[in-house]
């Protein structure tokens, strides 16, 4: 308890050793589980949200092995509460914090190329991050600020390639997919989680470094307590920092 509101998509890594990361989020309900560094579909697992954090079982290493360290990154949607959404051709399941510029957005895929989804917000998507939920295959990070076709896979380490297939021109009202099994296996649930930049809340942009100690200064607007970074143009890891 004591992370301050129901949260809506709660993400976990066990920090003092190796362990799977563990994503739960509140439309696609408690104990289910995907892991962010697998390709593996959605599987169960014990843990469920609650209205002023979560409760976790005795399950597995993922949550709760006995004297490990874990960090837990939780944001708020809209308290479990979704509509149908039919901004885009594919109708979704959206429920979305405008003011925070986050949505979760589930949808069923269609097989078809060049395909819109609804999202929820009321700005064009900085960041989308999808993933099948019924078939093993790559997590697909959309980076728009990159390019219409720009996207990254959050379990690997590969660069930033740009593929129509995957990652297509958005809107203020929809992201867009191809035909890709990743993003759009006919018949297959998935699961979108949709960020854009608030003004002196979330910053997500881009910058190119200069290989100095005193590297470059990133403006934000505000003082960071979650930083995720991505090197785009070379194979590299995925780092995330926090102020806990």
């Amino acid at each position: 308890t004591g992370v301050g509101f129901k949260p809506d998509f709660v993400w976990i890594k066990r920090r003092s050793s190796s362990a799977s990361h563990s994503w739960t989020d509140s439309s696609r309900g408690n104990n289910l589980v995907l892991q962010s560094n697998e390709t593996s579909a959605e599987a169960s697992g014990q843990i469920t949200l609650d209205s002023d954090g979560f409760t976790i079982g005795n399950d597995n290493a993922l949550r709760n092995t006995n004297g490990e360290t874990y960090v837990a990154w939780c944001w708020k949607a809209n308290e479990g509460t979704t509509s149908s959404n039919t901004d885009g051709s594919i109708t979704s399941t959206v429920q979305a914090n405008q003011d925070a510029g986050f949505s979760i957005v589930k949808y069923v895929g269609d097989g078809n190329s060049a395909r819109t989804v609804g999202h929820g917000l009321t700005a064009k998507c900085d960041l989308v991050i999808i993933k099948g939920r019924d078939s093993a295959d790559k997590w697909v990070v959309q980076l728009p600020q990159l390019g219409d076709n720009a996207r990254c896979v959050l379990e690997g380490t590969a660069a930033k390639t740009d593929d129509s297939t995957t990652a297509q021109a958005g809107n203020a009202t929809v992201f867009g997919i191809g035909g890709d099994n990743a993003v759009n296996k006919s018949g297959d649930n998935f699961i979108s989680y949709c960020f854009h930049s608030v003004d002196s809340f979330s910053k997500i942009g881009s910058y190119t470094g200069n290989g100095s100690a005193n590297g470059p200064i990133v403006e934000t607007g505000f003082e960071p307590a979650f930083l995720m970074v991505k090197r785009t143009d070379s194979a590299d890891s995925w780092i995330i920092l926090d102020n806990k």
